[in-house]
């Protein structure tokens, strides 16, 4: 299951741009053994990255809402 492996996890935002969801970014982070320093310094990014990730749910959420409100143009 990649959301338990970084590299596939990073494969796949490469190859899908695929954000590999919070939950998952923060199982990666415990299941590392990281020094006390570098801990602090992932958990500092984590947060900046659970934070973006949220204000992109939002706008996404917002663009389809918009989207589902009209209807659909037939181009054939």
């Amino acid at each position: 299951m990649y959301h338990y492996q970084p590299l596939a996890a990073l494969e796949e935002l490469k190859e899908e741009a695929l954000l590999p969801n919070p939950v998952h970014i923060r199982d990666m982070i415990v299941r590392a053994r990281l020094s006390p320093e570098s801990a602090l310094e992932l958990n500092h990014k984590f947060q900046k990255y659970l934070q973006a990730f949220g204000k992109t749910q939002d706008l996404a959420k917002s663009l389809l809402l918009q989207l589902a409100d009209h209807p659909r143009k037939d181009l054939s």
